[in-house]
């Protein structure tokens, strides 16, 4: 039983809550099904499917906390939970920061849930390695892919009279095609809570064709380049801002958020105008849970408006601290986009690269945001309105402050790792050196 329903979680809650003695307890229970399957060389290789099902318990005195956590939910097992959790609390030292525990909240509804991948089962999990190894096979190439699903429920509830349920629902799938010779490589991604939108053969077609194309690449000369950047390849780097706009690191120094001498850098304009982003756990393409784990209730964010930083997100500690309201963090941000293909994007530039994606990416400096990385599995120069031929992989050193100051065009959005995010034509993307990986 992985699952429990909304009433069935909430009277195992309760009942943790009647034996505990602490002055304050937290308990939550989570559980789901995870089923996979993952091919290499066009061989299925591993496939499986798992059920768990745990309860922890978090028990406090004063600001000392304790934590235990079990998968048995039998009436003496809970008991010696509770017990344990106490009596490490009584152990533990003081926390500083410790915030109470929040009351009764107001929680929207969700949308995480989805029918079509709670009802996946092998035979659907088979249906789609073979709709992704097919097509690659008959054009003599090697795909490697993996597809990874949940079904499954969280619920917490605390003494302080606080509850929260939640069922959600995902699928990730990836793939990467090969040509025989080792010398072309392409790559496709995609991420849903509904897996009725996602088709394996379609999305492993682009990474077919990214393959084909990318065989035998030129090495050109690095440096500043217009790049147009696939919603992949820009996710990648962007996500990197949600990240770090955290009222704390800003206000400590150490954010890009950080103001010279001190203070911040809220209601700044630090981006292109067109730059806007936001956060919506009701967003129909990328629903989130409705609550943080402190338990703050998620709503809709305006992170960045025209260029704006309009928001930063503060714990509760830090919040009390600074004296403001506290501000959940994103679950996963949409940047606002355009209605410009890639293909239009890449008509309209001179010279430039198209790139599939970024891997391997490492922090330069937190301060700037200046990320180093390397491009993969399809990169492209473009010149005269045309792809003209594949280039080899190039490392970067750039940070998305400049890259969303930068921005030529936005393209169409695409849902990436949970976010939603565009196509972008930037200019002056900085590459420093050529890699001989494919």
């Amino acid at each position: 039983m992985a699952v429990l329903t909304r009433e069935e979680a909430k009277q195992i809650i309760d009942k943790v809550l009647s034996y505990a003695s602490a002055d304050e307890t937290d308990v939550r229970i989570s559980g789901g099904k995870t089923g996979n399957i993952r091919y290499a060389r066009s061989t299925v290789n591993t496939s499986g499917e798992s059920n768990e099902l745990s309860l922890a318990i978090t028990s406090v005195y004063g600001k000392r906390s304790g934590s235990t956590t079990i998968n048995e939910l039998d009436d003496e097992s809970l008991k010696k939970a509770v017990e344990r959790a106490e009596e490490i609390a009584k152990l533990a030292p003081e926390n500083p920061e410790y915030m109470p525990m929040l009351g009764p909240q107001e929680y929207e509804e969700s949308r995480t849930f989805s029918e079509s991948t709670d009802k996946i089962d092998p035979e659907f999990r088979a249906k789609a390695a073979a709709d992704s190894i097919d097509p690659t096979s008959a054009n003599n190439l090697t795909a490697a892919g993996y597809l990874e699903d949940y079904s499954g429920f969280s619920a917490f509830g605390n003494s302080k009279g606080n509850f929260g349920y939640n069922q959600s629902t995902s699928v990730d799938f990836s793939v990467t095609v090969r040509t025989e010779d080792g010398t072309g490589s392409g790559y496709a991604i995609r991420d849903f809570n509904d897996v009725s939108l996602l088709d394996t053969g379609s999305v492993t077609n682009i990474a077919l064709q990214k393959a084909q194309a990318s065989r035998n690449a030129q090495a050109i000369e690095p440096g500043k380049y217009t790049v147009i950047l696939e919603p992949t390849a820009a996710g990648d780097l962007l996500r990197l801002i949600s990240r770090s706009m955290d009222a704390r690191s800003a206000d400590e120094g150490r954010s890009f958020l950080s103001k010279r001498g001190g203070g911040t850098r809220l209601g700044e304009k630090l981006f292109d105008e067109r730059v806007n982003i936001y956060s919506d756990p009701t967003h129909p393409d990328i629903p989130s849970a409705p609550w943080t784990g402190e338990g703050l209730p998620r709503e809709r964010t305006q992170w960045v408006e025209n260029g704006v930083v309009k928001n930063m997100y503060y714990s509760r500690y830090w919040a009390e601290k600074q004296g403001v309201e506290p501000v959940a963090p994103p679950s996963g941000i949409i940047i606002e986009g355009g209605d410009k293909s890639l293909e239009d994007m890449i008509r309209s530039t001179d010279r430039g690269i198209l790139v599939t994606r970024f891997w391997y990416i490492r922090a330069v400096d937190p301060q700037t945001l200046l990320y180093t990385g390397l491009t993969r599995d399809g990169t492209f120069y473009i010149e005269n309105g045309e792809i003209k031929f594949p280039v080899k992989n190039f490392r970067f050193n750039e940070s998305p402050i400049i890259m969303l100051n930068n921005i030529e065009e936005l393209g169409q959005q695409q849902r990436v790792s949970g976010s939603m995010i565009p196509a972008m034509k930037i200019r002056d993307f900085t590459f420093t050196s050529l890699s001989d990986a494919v």
